[in-house]
């Protein structure tokens, strides 16, 4: 955060905040910088509305939900963050499924894409604010949702970085021309030599 100052927000998984818990959102915030807190949330819809209001108690600007968990689920989420700050974000399939892959778990014909935009549009229905999902689908979701949805894309790759084990992606200014609005680029700033001149290599190819 100190290094990549001009990085207007931080995105904190389960990964630190299994080891670092509410005082790395705090730290962030402290920092003067919004925080993506993904942990995707998953469970019976009472469980899920204490937990999006936990997350609304450290003002995180964005917090993740399955949209697989349906309507009512999503619909506790944003009862849990009314009167806050913080976006309830519906993840929809995770950017590391293949198209076939993502067929053999879910036992279905529908494609990836036809998957990740009715789950949209009925994570939208329910009350999210926005959706996470690939940035090859962002432009099918925007036309889907309209302009009032927010769209994080996670699986963005600069030319200069590797896919790693990202199924589904596309440059920084591809995916913001697709209709996002945040893109999530973790592993080419974090395992780049100088993370502060990836960040400024990224944030120079958005503007």
């Amino acid at each position: 955060v100190q290094r990549c100052g001009p990085v207007p927000v931080y995105k904190i998984g389960f990964q630190l905040f299994t080891r670092a818990g509410a005082d790395a959102a705090r730290m962030v915030r402290d920092a003067g910088k919004g925080v993506f807190l993904d942990l995707k949330l998953y469970d019976i819809p009472n469980t899920v509305e204490k937990g999006a209001a936990a997350a609304a108690d450290l003002d995180v600007l964005m917090t993740t939900v399955h949209a697989s968990g349906g309507a009512d689920m999503i619909a506790a989420a944003r009862r849990g963050v009314e009167g806050s700050n913080t976006n309830i974000l519906a993840v929809t399939v995770l950017t590391s499924f293949s198209k076939d892959a993502w067929q053999e778990v879910s036992n279905s014909v529908e494609s990836t894409a036809d998957t990740v935009v009715r789950f949209a549009k009925m994570a939208f229905e329910s009350g999210a604010h926005g959706i996470v999902a690939s940035p090859l689908e962002a432009a099918a979701i925007r036309k889907a949702l309209g302009p009032d949805a927010l769209i994080v894309t996670p699986g963005v790759r600069p030319s200069w970085a590797g896919a790693d084990d990202q199924a589904r992606v596309m440059t920084p200014r591809d995916a913001a021309a697709a209709g996002a609005d945040y893109i999530v680029c973790g592993r080419p700033v974090l395992k780049h030599a100088d993370p502060a001149e990836a960040a400024r290599l990224i944030l120079e190819e958005l503007s």
